[in-house]
């Protein structure tokens, strides 16, 4: 009995110290394993139930506190499950229109991953319109130079530090930029995409820090990085697609303050997860790799594509727009609330930002400090 105690303390304690608002990374670790937990929670709950054993005034009070803990990770979980509304609509058979959609690839290709031969194969299966490929460095652009035929509209952005990235597209790529949103060493891709309609959607390819022991010590500056994007797109009267590695899950705080801020969708949401990392290791998968869009487009399909060689799996979604998705379809309700904590939270990472810029830019002067207050030796 003792260990069946011990379970339903863990399942109360994580539960609980997720609910933290707190930004480090041992905090916001929580947020991922969610679907664990929630297993893990109704293997102790079951225990508790039927082990024949006393029922103590302990063991009630641990059965409550477990049930409350599987309730909570439920709602949090739910929402990714064909059993919920869906949040975007399915285009039916009678309305597809090739002329209004895009499709897209999305593929953390994981730097030392030497597998190239795998995803270029699922390109050239698919002929997606749109490849983004994250954490490729120069070996990796090499390697995909057979697609660039195919390929005219490119933006590449190589880097060794595990942040490169580099965004194939057939279709037309205007107003195309580069930036360093609070980092010099994390880059973001912004374009305007025409679609073969000509209709112009808005791309914004992201792939922040995430929060984590061997990365950034909290998510101050992954979460700051998102909202100021979310916050851009607000006041865009145009469509919109983000996509990327976000280093979050679909579930957190912070993802769904994005989406509340942007008015952008999730088709995950009344289907299923579509678990993307860790490819290695299948009880221990969560949804990191992302398509949000805004509420004019309808989903064609979505799919997680095999193994590549990486730690994350491709993502793969076909999208199409239309005036009655627009009209059918809700963007999420943002509360002055919402919008006090997001501007909160993009200060906040500002801040940090200035404050790390700095300490890097002291840190680099000291030597020189140093050599100025040495007297030369004649």
């Amino acid at each position: 009995m003792i260990w069946i105690e011990i379970c339903a303390v863990l399942v109360i304690w994580l539960s609980v110290w997720s609910l933290i608002p707190r930004d480090e990374w041992w905090f916001r670790g929580a947020d991922f394993p969610r679907l664990q937990i929630l297993a893990f929670g109704i293997a102790t709950l079951v225990a508790l139930l039927f082990i024949p054993a006393e029922w103590t005034l302990q063991r009630e009070i641990l059965l409550l506190g477990v049930i409350a803990a599987v309730a909570y990770q439920l709602k949090m979980v739910l929402p990714y499950t064909p059993i919920w509304k869906k949040q975007v609509q399915q285009v039916g058979q009678d309305q597809l229109n090739p002329e209004q959609q895009i499709s897209l690839l999305v593929a953390n290709v994981l730097t030392p991953n030497d597998k190239y031969h795998l995803l270029l194969q699922q390109i050239e299966n698919l002929k997606p319109d749109v490849v983004l490929t994250l954490e490729s460095d120069i070996a990796w652009q090499d390697a995909l130079k057979p697609i660039e035929q195919d390929y005219p509209y490119r933006v590449a952005v190589p880097l060794d530090n595990l942040y490169g990235m580099h965004l194939y597209s057939r279709l037309p790529l205007n107003n195309t930029e580069v930036k360093f949103i609070l980092s010099d060493e994390i880059p973001s891709i912004h374009a305007t995409l025409q679609l073969r309609s000509g209709v112009q959607v808005q791309l914004y390819c992201l792939h922040p820090k995430p929060p984590s022991p061997t990365e950034a010590k909290d998510s101050t500056l992954r979460d700051a990085e998102l909202l100021i994007v979310g916050d851009r797109i607000k006041d865009l009267d145009q469509s919109c697609i983000v996509m990327g590695d976000l280093n979050d899950v679909a579930w957190s705080r912070t993802t769904r303050l994005f989406q509340r801020i942007s008015g952008l969708l999730d088709p995950r949401v009344g289907r299923y997860f579509m678990n993307t990392f860790h490819a290695d290791y299948s009880l221990l998968r969560w949804s990191l790799d992302h398509i949000f869009h805004s509420a004019d487009f309808g989903l064609v399909d979505m799919k997680r594509l095999p193994y590549i060689g990486s730690d994350h799996f491709p993502v793969y979604v076909v999208l199409q727009t239309g005036r009655i998705f627009e009209q059918q379809q809700q963007e999420l309700e943002q509360t002055q609330a919402d919008e006090e904590e997001a501007q909160q939270a993009i200060q906040e990472g500002i801040e940090k930002a200035e404050r790390e810029e700095k300490a890097v830019v002291d840190e680099l002067a000291q030597p020189h400090k140093a050599m100025m207050a040495t007297p030369d030796k004649q």
